[in-house]
């Protein structure tokens, strides 16, 4: 009777401790996550520099070097293109519409051609283009002005939380598979059922890293060569920009040939502009639908559709980390009815050849 009540102390004790740690690190779980991700991912890598440097501490360190420059500053380059792509194209604007009487008259005036190619097959004679253009520039103001003052007021939160992935990542390069050892030593699973569940886990969350590349390497094709086949400066930095930019959710590599069919509006070619909207929304956009499950089915070994949905999901649910957070959860669900299915075929094995009623 004491041991049990010693037993049933200690659980409860445990599960009112872990809410709590779980209350604490709430607000850097996707920190966590993501430095847990960046170190799967470049775990290879950190191996290599461990051969080269003896001491675990500077090994981790230079490993955390090596991925803040992988991944920080392609996201400088990123933010300091598009900013310095939409002050050109503000400025444009500016001048264009002092020039014309006004903004909204000039983009009434730009949209005037492509207005009148789909008029030959679409009925338009129902449709304000001033009202309409009003209403568009002036939602597009408003939802710029959100998300500068957003990003302003979320700036401090977001500084934290990449240090927080970093110095989470040191860690894990230096200790990682002493964690690895004790978290699982405290699971009541077998050693090969842990390691197969460890494996799933690192496996997919590889594959779902390798489906955002993959994903990102042909919308930046298919980016600058929209822009290369339309005339458009710069086809190749178009490309690695719209590349990086894939990895934003929402908007993605609307960045950038968004302000790309907007500098061919201005420019005078409507026509070409209409296109590379068309390009971008019907195309480029929809890739990350075709390409990232295939890649992640493909590399982690899950069905597709399975896939397909846990991606989706995963982005309602997570946001953009739900694009790895949604195929983990599937993997890890996938193992634990495997390892179920596995105990239930070895524990009724013996009854394999009993009657199923009597009688038979």
């Amino acid at each position: 009777m004491q041991r049990q009540t010693n037993t049933a102390f200690l659980l409860a004790l445990a599960a009112f401790a872990l809410y709590l740690c779980y209350r604490i690190a709430q607000p850097f779980l996707t920190a966590i996550f993501a430095a847990i991700v960046l170190a799967i991912v470049f775990y290879p890598l950190h191996v290599r520099v461990r051969r080269l440097i003896v001491r675990p501490q500077w090994a981790a360190s230079v490993s955390t070097l090596v991925v803040i420059l992988v991944v920080i500053l392609p996201t400088i380059l990123l933010g300091v293109a598009i900013t310095r792509q939409l002050g050109e194209l503000n400025q444009s604007l500016n001048e264009k519409g002092a020039s014309q009487g006004g903004l909204t008259q000039y983009v009434v005036q730009s949209m005037q051609g492509p207005m009148s190619v789909i008029g030959k097959y679409v009925d338009l004679s129902g449709v304000d283009l001033r009202s309409t253009v009003m209403d568009a520039v002036e939602r597009v103001r408003s939802y710029l002005i959100g998300v500068g003052k957003s990003a302003a007021k979320n700036l401090p939160g977001m500084l934290l939380k990449i240090v927080v992935v970093f110095f989470t990542l040191f860690f894990l390069f230096r200790d990682g598979p002493r964690i690895v050892r004790h978290t699982l030593a405290l699971l009541p699973l077998t050693h090969e059922q842990a390691k197969k569940l460890l494996q799933g886990i690192s496996d997919t969350i590889v594959a779902s890293v390798y489906g955002s590349v993959a994903v990102g390497v042909a919308q930046g094709f298919l980016t600058g060569l929209a822009f290369w086949i339309l005339g458009l400066p710069s086809p190749i930095v178009a490309a690695v920009l719209a590349a990086v930019a894939s990895l934003i959710p929402v908007v993605g590599t609307g960045l950038v040939w968004v302000p790309g069919a907007v500098l061919l509006l201005l420019s005078g070619h409507g026509v070409k502009a209409l296109i590379l909207l068309v390009i971008g929304s019907a195309i480029i956009a929809q890739v990350d639908v075709v390409v990232r499950p295939y890649v992640v089915s493909e590399s982690s070994k899950l069905n597709g559709l399975l896939i397909f949905f846990a991606l989706l999901g995963g982005i309602e649910a997570f946001g953009i980390m739900g694009v790895i957070i949604g195929p983990v959860v599937i993997s890890i669900t996938i193992a634990v009815l495997h390892m179920l299915q596995e105990i239930n075929n070895a524990t009724g094995r013996g009854d394999e050849d009993r009657p199923l009623m009597a009688g038979e």
